[in-house]
């Protein structure tokens, strides 16, 4: 047993120094278990097979689908018309959407679907999202003391009390309490915590959160965006998009047999082409690179860049359709995208073998199948008649091809160097046309979550949402999903996990909370409850609160009834203390959700969490006898 609290203290004071990651600080711990033989293997490794875990890695997922599709940007701008200008009236909106839908959806679930919402929100109005992130963690969870359903320790504690109401009207003939906790019992304390908790984390999170930004999102923001680029070379600016209609003889041709540079001076940037139901709910859009040998069909969008009377031409001798300016239509599949094909940068290096010579002798298109939209040269653009301009040492291109062979350009770092980070800058790209489907995923992972007809486990509701966002196309590809996992936090939560185990197998658990508890008892109702409370709320920290919860039930109850007072108060004691458990990253599940996009410490949480966690105690402590009374 002693070990096994040595282990716990060591680890907890390497988490709160911070010079370790915690994620390793957490396997350390693990692995002595392991070495002292105080966990098997098969106990040691049974977090990472743990449903919380597996859903954690899912909801990873869909949370980053619900931001690559742009859904977050759309939901979060409709959200900001609320909040206006204000960074209060947006934090208060932050923290009463996310309790509000965490009454009713898992507390790890509401971070998941609100977490990348919040920074697409934060980012929108250059609010600091440090602030934002952990106030919705907590938020979470004070939502889920609004319901049965809410959150687990809740259904713990209904499980106590109706599983005991016989002993305790054995123990305590005049009882007249509660005999059952009903779906909306919790309502008055989930509200008081809710308003307790904004009150306390609006002046903290300004006080310990407002610095809180990343370095490398602040980097990032001096590069320039794919559209700014455009309009910089001056593509934008005379761009112009070409429908193929059923009429136009364009079709059955490729782009060899138009001739389109040489016979109208204009440049196809891309061929866009979509799904035949343009309006259908599963649509598709497929960017294609411009080759010669690229053959037009109907439906087809050319997008063109040349003189407007050139472009006019062309239309008129293949009977096309042409359409507004790309960049006044907000159309997401009539304006310029980098769905598929992206630009980016590239500066010729001083003794590059591609200087002196021209675009036509270099042929980029057929080498690394990227074409050249623009040179800078000093802080001249030139966009016109550049196959026959030759390069110059530090000329600067702008080139756009598929993000793929983007990609390839760095390898080329002889004779020139690309700026920036194109692949970052490709993975920001939101498939908006696919928001529909992310949203339609997104309300079938909530439904399965919340309604009890439907037979489905809240894991597998999200594992099948996290698939589905991966098959209906929300992610460029499979490796994208997996880099939105975070696995800094789920190995986190997977390691600490086997603790609670540990505590329990060697009996630590029960030899704290029984000294702490037996030890009060004596000082009166009061007393007691608020022994219970800190008790639990302190083994939350190191266990998960589901654990703390079956654990703490029973021992809140005997000591009620040895009191001969209801033991209903002192049973909310033990979920307020296992559910209100801010001052850990690992002692909640949201808590390490927000961990790494928040960019904190585990000191933030000490800072932050730790006064609200004490505030909220010593709140309850006497509110719950006014709710529920002793007699």
């Amino acid at each position: 047993m002693w070990i096994t609290i040595i282990i716990l203290i060591l680890a907890a004071i390497f988490f709160v120094n911070g010079k370790i990651r915690s994620d390793i600080v957490a396997l350390c711990a693990l692995v002595a278990l392991l070495v002292f033989q105080i966990l098997t293997p098969e106990e040691a490794l049974s977090g990472f097979s743990n449903s919380v875990v597996i859903m954690m890695v899912g909801l990873f997922i869909v949370g980053g689908a619900i931001f690559q599709t742009g859904l977050a940007k759309m939901i979060g701008s409709k959200l900001m018309k609320l909040a206006g200008n204000s960074e209060t009236r947006l934090f208060l909106l932050v923290m009463l959407a996310t309790a509000s839908i965490g009454a009713f959806v898992s507390n790890t679930g509401t971070v998941a679907l609100m977490l990348p919402i919040v920074v697409s929100m934060a980012m929108n109005s250059n609010s600091n999202q440090g602030r934002l992130l952990m106030p919705l963690a907590f938020a979470s969870s004070m939502g889920g003391m609004m319901t049965l359903i809410g959150t687990p320790p809740n259904m713990i504690i209904e499980q106590t009390l109706s599983g005991s109401m016989e002993e305790i009207q054995k123990t305590l003939p005049n009882y007249h309490g509660l005999t059952d906790l009903e779906f909306f019992t919790f309502l008055p304390v989930g509200i008081i915590c809710v308003i307790v908790g904004t009150v306390v984390l609006l002046p903290l999170s300004k006080i310990f959160l407002s610095g809180k930004e990343d370095k490398n999102e602040r980097n990032v923001k001096k590069h320039k965006s794919l559209s700014q680029l455009m309009k910089e070379y001056g593509v934008s600016n005379n761009m112009y998009r070409v429908k193929v209609n059923a009429d136009s003889t364009v079709q059955g041709k490729t782009i060899v047999d138009l001739d389109i540079r040489k016979k109208y001076n204009l440049n196809v940037l891309e061929v866009r082409r979509g799904d035949k139901v343009q309006n259908g709910f599963f649509k598709n859009v497929e960017q294609m690179f411009v080759y010669g040998e690229t053959m037009l069909e109907n439906d087809d969008l050319l997008f063109l860049t040349g003189d407007e009377e050139n472009v006019n031409q062309f239309v008129s001798d293949f009977k096309l359709e042409r359409l507004d300016d790309g960049e006044k239509n907000n159309n997401s599949t009539n304006k310029m995208a980098f769905y598929d094909l992206g630009v980016a940068e590239i500066v010729l290096m001083p003794n590059s073998r591609l200087l002196n010579h021209s675009m036509k002798e270099l042929d980029f298109r057929e080498k690394y199948h990227v074409s050249v939209l623009g040179i800078q040269r000093q802080k001249n653009y030139i966009k016109d008649n550049i196959v026959n301009e030759k390069l110059r040492s530090a000329d600067v291109l702008l080139m756009q091809g598929t993000w793929q062979n983007i990609g390839k350009l760095s390898q080329e770092s002889e004779n020139f160097v690309v700026l920036g980070q194109p692949l970052k800058e490709a993975s920001k790209v939101t498939f908006d046309y696919k928001a529909p489907v992310a949203a339609a995923i997104m309300i079938l992972m909530i439904a399965m979550m919340v309604f009890d007809f439907i037979p489905v486990a809240p894991v597998t509701a999200v594992l099948i949402a996290s698939l589905l966002m991966i098959l209906t196309g929300c992610f460029r590809n499979v490796e994208a999903a997996y880099k939105t996992i975070n696995w800094e936090s789920i190995v986190l939560i997977g390691a600490m996990m086997p603790m609670s185990l540990a505590l329990e197998k060697t009996g630590a658990s029960e030899w704290i909370s029984g000294s702490l508890v037996s030890s009060i008892g004596s000082y009166g109702p009061y007393a007691l409850m608020a022994g219970i409370y800190f008790t639990t709320s302190l083994m939350t920290m190191f266990i998960s609160n589901t654990a703390t919860a079956v654990l703490m039930a029973p021992i809140a109850l005997q000591s009620a009834l040895s009191l001969g007072v209801s033991p209903v108060p002192y049973l909310f004691a033990v979920t307020l203390g296992a559910s209100m458990c801010f001052a850990s990253p690992f002692s909640t599940p949201p808590n390490a959700l927000v961990m790494s996009a928040g960019q904190y410490t585990f000191m933030d949480y000490v800072k932050v969490g730790l006064p609200l966690q004490i505030i909220m105690g010593i709140v309850m402590i006497f509110v719950l006898p006014l709710l529920f009374q002793f007699n």
